[in-house]
């Protein structure tokens, strides 16, 4: 479980990188890299927001005292 957070946590830094990016510089890193509006780069963003998602669902109980994600 401690890898599928991290690998989760990975995503959404990539989504809010992304989305600082666009936001400051009208620059769309998943686009200029996989293509505007290819599959790949709505795969990318379709994980992105799955990950935000499960980071959302597993903090909460972290922040509470009830560990969600196990070594």
């Amino acid at each position: 479980m401690k890898g599928a957070f991290v690998a989760a946590l990975i995503l959404v830094l990539v989504g809010a990188l992304n989305w600082g990016l666009v936001g400051a510089f009208n620059f769309d890193l998943v686009a200029a890299i996989f293509g505007s509006g290819s599959g790949l780069s709505r795969t990318v963003y379709t994980l992105v927001g799955i990950a935000a998602v499960v980071v959302a669902a597993t903090t909460g109980p972290m922040i509470r005292g009830r560990a969600a994600v196990r070594a």
